[in-house]
């Protein structure tokens, strides 16, 4: 079971949220990643998720993404992202679960309607689906609402045989309780991630520095040791 977060894409040129210099010092989360932000202001939210959208479109998956699709050719991986980007699938992934929604898709507030969205959402986007004028938001998970997959993610969680935390802050739930679980389970758990996260304390073994690097080694060292045992 692998987990990640933010840190994984960053070479790709996507921005990180709670870094010194990422998102959240710049915008304030209330108004851009909250309902009541979108609520007041919905032009703001959507060219701010208008912005990220064509830097997302303009990236490219690094070798971090590319490992990970290649270790799931090898071993049955259950792939959970806090990432609402697609970077993991263009990288060679399949079935990715988006636990806090997708850049890249579209949710009618009207009639649920959730769709493939790659150009830019006004407040006179149209639902496809419904037609109802200025409904469209980015189907994302933002403050306050329940993040996606939770019951299929629980589920899987007590089968694993090891759990792997890359790129994440250890700050935001449920997803920061992943490893704590884990721990009760009896399963091993490994932190991947630039710098030691806020609850690294909890895992069992952490290795540190830029994904490119890190997970690209693990995920040649689990290939190996697969092929040594077979």
């Amino acid at each position: 079971m692998i987990l990640t977060g933010a840190g994984v894409s960053a070479e790709s040129g996507l921005g990180t949220f709670r870094d010194v210099d990422g998102l959240w010092s710049e915008y304030d989360l209330e108004d851009v990643a909250t309902p009541q932000g979108y609520a007041r202001n919905p032009k703001l939210v959507l060219d701010f998720y208008n912005a990220r959208r064509a830097n997302l479109l303009s990236a490219t998956p690094n070798k971090a993404h590319q490992a990970l699709a290649r270790l799931a050719s090898q071993h049955d991986v259950t792939l959970i992202t806090q990432n609402i980007d697609d970077l993991h699938e263009r990288g060679g992934s399949d079935d990715v679960i988006h636990m806090h929604g997708s850049l890249v898709e579209s949710l009618c507030t009207s009639c649920s309607d959730v769709r493939d969205w790659r150009e830019e959402m006004t407040s006179d986007s149209t639902c496809p689906q419904c037609k109802t004028v200025g409904s469209i938001r980015p189907n994302v998970v933002w403050f306050g609402e329940m993040p996606y997959h939770m019951e299929r993610i629980e589920q899987v969680l007590p089968d694993a045989t090891l759990f792997v935390s890359i790129g994440t802050s250890g700050a935001v739930y449920p997803a920061a309780g992943y490893v704590a679980a884990c721990k009760q389970f009896g399963i091993p758990t490994l932190e991947l991630n630039l710098e030691p996260s806020d609850n690294a304390f909890l895992f069992d073994e952490g290795r540190y520095g830029p994904a490119t690097d890190i997970v690209t080694r693990w995920v040649d060292e689990m290939i190996l040791a697969k092929i040594g045992n077979a």
